[in-house]
């Protein structure tokens, strides 16, 4: 297949994908009341945000109306049918709380882990003689052992604690098989210390994202699969008829994954060029298809929840659904151009990357217009600044990454320290932004507990956000000068090294800010664990909040 025909396909497709667009459009599909977004809401809680991680003075300040709001009254009759289903939904977030907690409890371990690591492997680059006594603490493998830290510790232990949590709450019953998770939580987390270990002392199988030996591999293979057997017995058990959008994106996620890294660790399969094509599907696949959909998931369940407010376009979350499904599966190829790939590849990998602007334009006008005149409740929602925020990110990631796919923009940004800050809005500034509003979400339904000190979140806040500003620009501009560093013939390469420097320290400097504020997120993460601060009782569902005495032996959900 030559280029003009893989250019003229994607032209075609487009242009059909425009039409259908359209035709949506006329035959009204695209309706502001679609009722299958409401299924996330029981009755009468339209108008009624839920924001359990907010303070008593925030809280009151999000009840505030929004111009044009409709608040659900109730009649007798649906204030018992109300009760009934707040009460279902207790004891569904019972049965998943023990499993979330433990996951989560693992990501926060993972994240003060691979923060340290990174931080660590960051200062060398700059400061190369810090720290050269011990093997392990050399560069190549200190930033080995952050990145598979992130990738296979805290990411996806969060992801898996959040989709353990929400699976019950949207299909209305409580968890099946939580102790195969349990068991596969425990397997993961042996074969990454392993793996961790394996690294350390020099053991490696050399690819970018899948250092990991083969055979250590296959405790992340069962783990995964244990984890994945609550999703198909809840499912089975399920009380709705209709599959919210977050199930799809976290089942197909669920699903994907295992193709992914099995595929990914097959020995003695992958050789020379179509190994290096298959490390980057790989690598850009498991962000694509596996945190993408996760932290998707999260958005399009917690922002209508803490508004209470459905999502302004239910079927613009399965366009983008679909088209995410669709135009993702080839997209890292880019990273090979100029590599001994074939021509067709690349361009397809082009092609689908600029693609990927329609599944994020569709998230992008659906987060904004879901959020048209709530805006404000961004000041006083703790959990919805992250989410937002994160939800952001995806758009502006998901562009930079179609643009710097193009081959004009890769020639100077590849093999740059550009990359990597591309690489990091995508995993921390969407992904793990999000992840942090979705645990502040559900730790007081999985504890029965508020968090204690609310000012906390305000300072990991802002942390975060000033320590990756300052990251992320820092690394961008010094990536892009060093690619033009690297393409100016007339420079010994030791002047493209140089540039970097004070962008390399600047990254050091972020990059501390924003390990402190990782600091306070587990700390804070630990002080409601023990149960210090205030105590929440019961449900405290629709604002409704009690400080009465309760057994504090249970991990209680609400």
């Amino acid at each position: 297949m030559d280029t003009v025909t893989i250019l003229l396909s994607s032209f075609v497709l487009s242009v059909t994908g425009l039409l259908v667009f359209i035709w949506s459009l006329r035959k009204r599909m695209f309706d502001n009341d679609a009722a299958a977004a409401h299924v996330i809401f029981s009755t009468g809680e339209l108008g009624h945000g839920e924001e359990p991680a907010a303070s008593d003075a925030q809280r009151a300040k999000l009840a505030r109306p929004v111009p044009g709001e409709v608040k659900s009254v109730l009649d007798a009759g649906q204030h018992a049918e109300q009760q009934q289903e707040l009460a279902a939904r207790i004891e569904a977030d019972r049965s998943s709380a023990l499993v979330a907690f433990v996951f989560l409890a693992c990501a926060m371990a993972w994240l003060i882990v691979a923060s340290l690591a990174g931080l660590t492997s960051s200062i060398k680059l700059h400061e190369p003689d810090w720290l050269v006594q011990q093997a392990w603490l050399t560069f190549g493998r200190i930033r080995t052992i952050h990145l598979n830290a992130v990738a296979y510790g805290w990411a996806p232990m969060a992801a898996f604690g959040i989709a353990i949590w929400l699976l019950p709450r949207l299909l209305k019953t409580p968890l099946v098989g939580a102790r195969y998770a349990i068991l596969g939580c425990m397997l993961w987390n042996a074969g990454l210390i392993a793996g961790l270990g394996c690294i350390a002392v020099g053991l490696s199988d050399g690819l970018e994202w899948l250092e990991i030996p083969w055979q250590v591999d296959l405790l992340l293979v069962a783990g995964g699969a244990l984890v994945g057997l609550p999703l198909v017995y809840t499912l089975q058990n399920r009380k709705v008829h209709h599959l919210y959008v977050s199930v799809w994106y976290m089942g197909a996620a669920l699903f994907w994954f295992p193709i992914l890294f099995l595929i990914g660790n097959l020995p003695a399969v992958h050789f020379g060029v179509q190994q290096a094509a298959m490390n980057w599907w790989f690598g850009h696949n498991v962000l694509g298809l596996f945190y993408t959909p996760m932290a998707l998931a999260s958005v399009y369940y917690f922002l209508p929840k803490i508004i209470g407010r459905p999502v302004q376009s239910y079927n613009l979350s399965l366009l983008g659904f679909w088209t995410l499904a669709f135009f993702y599966g080839q997209v890292g190829g880019h990273h090979l151009i100029g590599g001994p790939v074939p021509g067709w590849l690349i361009t397809l990998s082009i092609v689908q990357s600029v693609m990927m602007v329609v599944p994020v334009i569709s998230f992008s006008i659906n987060q904004h217009l879901t959020m048209r005149g709530y805006f404000s409740k961004l000041i006083y929602s703790p959990t919805l600044r992250f989410i937002v925020l994160g939800g952001m990110m995806y758009t502006v990631s998901s562009i930079q990454g179609s643009i710097e796919a193009l081959r004009a923009v890769n020639t100077v940004a590849h093999f740059t320290h550009f990359t990597v800050a591309h690489a990091h809005l995508g995993l921390y500034g969407f992904f793990t932004m999000v992840m942090f509003g979705a645990i502040y979400f559900v730790m007081p339904r999985i504890m029965a507990w508020e968090w204690p000190y609310p000012s906390l979140i305000a300072a990991h806040f802002w942390l975060v956000v000033l320590g990756f500003s300052i990251y992320f620009i820092g690394l961008t501009t010094g990536g892009w000068l060093q690619g033009l560093a690297m393409l100016d013939a007339s420079k010994p390469f030791m002047d493209s090294v140089a540039v970097t420097i004070p962008y390399l320290q600047s990254r050091s400097l972020g990059g501390a800010i924003m390990t402190f504020g990782h600091m306070v997120f587990a700390g804070h993460f630990a002080a409601m664990a023990l149960r210090n601060g205030p105590r929440r009782i019961g449900a405290a569902l629709l604002h409704t909040r009690s400080t009465a005495a309760a057994p504090s032996s249970n991990l209680a959900g609400a």
